[in-house]
């Protein structure tokens, strides 16, 4: 486990990254956290502001400035701040772009100038696009469905080339749907389990868009952190090593995922059956079949074979048992 060292974590007040802030502390680190609040919620980190190791920075990545001088002192950047969604980037792809590109390169640019140690960014299975090939292994990608997915396909060409040009360690981790708490339940943007929870939770019908057959790859946030702990401590190649040959430039990209699937339809049935534990009137709802939605991947399953042989990963939290701890934690509120 990483400690006692100076981490920055970018979108510290999303989901993802309020959950790397309240672990890197627990670990005895000091966490600045960088975030514009446009996405994440003052609430996920307002309890760290007492706490003396930790700083929050309200700014935005789209400024270099802010990026440069929050990068100052730092050993480790996180880099989590995005605008997330396929369909968020299919209406608005500019400003999409703007955060996801363009406050990526900053960060990198940032973190080169100020000499961090390594810098671990959260990519996202939606490059593996139009590629049927299942389970989905780092090397094959297709083409991109979405803004979203050609956004973060940027990303890793750019954490390549700079990782070559500079000899900067940059690490990619590929997450698949990723679920837990902290999550954002609202919104036209949130994601399927939280909406079914919540759905469920008041007697609503959720709905699902298509016939219930897409599948994904869930993943319990724990599991997360744990993959960026894991890849900030792991030692990786030299990139400026003339002997690395082409087929190398993908070891700083890892899936992190479960390495199962499991279809929507799967999923609806194993939420309901959590909460009827506690409204036994839940289990007679059934879900609202809605028209399928543009760039949407069908099918997503991981395989973290990579994970686990270099950076010795292992997914410790099930979907199931995932599911039963939040599920539990949101009745218990």
């Amino acid at each position: 486990m990483l400690s006692n060292s100076k981490v920055l974590i970018t979108g510290g007040a999303g989901f993802i990254g309020s959950n790397l802030v309240e672990s890197f502390l627990k670990n005895g680190n000091k966490v600045i956290c960088l975030d514009n609040l446009s996405t994440g919620k003052f609430e996920n980190i307002s309890e760290y502001l007492t706490n003396s190791n930790f700083t929050f920075i309200e700014g935005d990545i789209r400024n270099f400035e802010e990026c440069r001088k929050a990068c100052l002192g730092v050993a480790y950047v996180f880099h989590h701040a995005a605008l997330g969604s396929v369909s968020r980037s299919i209406e608005d792809p500019l400003t999409v772009a703007e955060v996801n590109i363009t406050g990526f390169l900053n960060m990198l640019l940032a973190a080169k100038e100020t000499g961090v140690k390594k810098v671990i960014y959260a990519s996202s299975s939606s490059v593996y696009g139009d590629d049927e090939t299942l389970p989905k292994v780092e090397p094959i990608i297709g083409k991109p469905l979405s803004p979203y997915a050609v956004t973060k396909r940027t990303n890793e060409m750019y954490a390549e080339n700079f990782s070559r040009l500079y000899g900067m360690e940059i690490i990619g981790l590929r997450y698949f749907n990723v679920f837990g708490k902290k999550q954002n339940p609202s919104g036209a943007y949130a994601a399927v389990i939280p909406k079914f929870i919540t759905s469920l939770m008041i007697g609503e019908a959720p709905i699902v868009y298509g016939d219930g057959s897409v599948s994904r790859d869930f993943t319990y946030v724990d599991n997360v952190v744990r993959a960026n702990y894991l890849a900030a401590v792991t030692k990786f190649p030299d990139y400026n090593n003339e002997q690395l040959t082409t087929t190398s430039q993908l070891t700083s990209l890892f899936n992190i995922a479960c390495g199962a699937t499991t279809s929507i339809n799967e999923l609806f049935r194993m939420i309901r059956s959590e909460v009827s534990k506690f409204k036994p009137e839940i289990a007679r709802i059934y879900p609202v079949y809605k028209d399928s939605r543009k760039g949407e991947i069908l099918h997503s399953n991981a395989d973290i074979s990579k994970a686990k042989n270099l950076l010795k990963y292992f997914p410790a939290i099930s979907l199931k048992e995932g599911l039963s701890l939040l599920i539990n934690s949101q009745i218990r509120k």
